[in-house]
C-alpha cells in the first residue's frame, strides 16, 4: 500500500471572484483534492458562504489525504445555483510549497483560473502536513558534484533562455 500524509487545510478566504464575468451574489463553496484522486472519494467540501457575495469567507479546516504519489492538490471554488453546481475557479497547489518542513504551518494565497485560464479572484488558506511519509524526509545531495559529459575543450553555451508553464493553465476538470 502506498504511503500517504494527511493534510490539515483551513480556507480562510477568496477575493475578487466572478461567475460570467459578474460578481458573485452568494452560495459559493470549496471542494480540495488532490490531483491523484481520480474520484470524489478523497474530496472535502466547506459549506456554503450565504452572504460574503464576491469577497467570501469560511474560515473551514479540511482533512484530506495526500497519496505519496501526488503532485499537487486542487482548490475549486464552486457555487450553487437554481440549476446546479457551476465552478467558479481553480488553483492547482504544488505539494512543494508546503510539503517542509513537517509539520509547519503555511499560509498560502493563490490566483484562481478559469477553465480557459482567465483570471478569477484570489484563494487564501494555510495548509499543515501532518504524518511524515516521503514528503518530510530531505534529499541526501552528493559531496562532489557528479561528473559532466563535456569535453575538457568544449564550452556550453548557455543564451539565458528559460521556458517554463504555469502551474494549472489550461487545467481541466473532471
Amino acid at each position: 500500500m502506498e504511503n500517504s500524509a494527511t493534510l490539515e487545510i483551513t480556507i480562510i478566504s477568496a477575493e475578487d471572484l466572478r461567475l460570467s464575468h459578474r460578481p458573485l451574489k452568494k452560495n459559493a463553496f470549496v471542494t480540495v483534492r488532490s490531483t491523484s484522486t481520480l474520484n470524489d472519494g478523497g474530496a472535502s467540501s466547506t459549506s456554503l458562504d450565504r452572504d460574503g457575495g464576491s469577497y467570501p469567507h469560511w474560515n473551514e479546516k479540511l482533512k484530506v489525504a495526500l497519496p505519496a504519489s501526488a503532485r499537487s492538490i486542487s482548490v475549486e471554488v464552486c457555487c450553487k445555483t437554481g440549476t446546479g453546481v457551476r465552478l467558479v475557479a481553480v488553483a492547482a497547489i504544488p505539494v512543494s510549497d508546503f510539503c517542509e518542513p513537517a509539520g509547519y504551518l503555511h499560509f498560502l494565497s493563490y490566483r484562481l483560473r478559469e477553465r480557459d485560464g482567465e483570471r478569477n479572484g484570489i484563494i487564501n488558506l494555510s495548509v499543515r502536513m501532518e504524518g511524515a511519509g516521503p514528503f518530510g524526509r530531505r534529499v541526501q545531495r552528493p559531496l562532489a558534484a557528479p561528473p559532466t559529459m563535456w569535453a575538457k575543450g568544449e564550452e556550453r553555451r548557455n543564451y539565458g533562455v528559460a521556458v517554463g508553464h504555469p502551474v494549472g493553465y489550461g487545467y481541466r476538470v473532471y
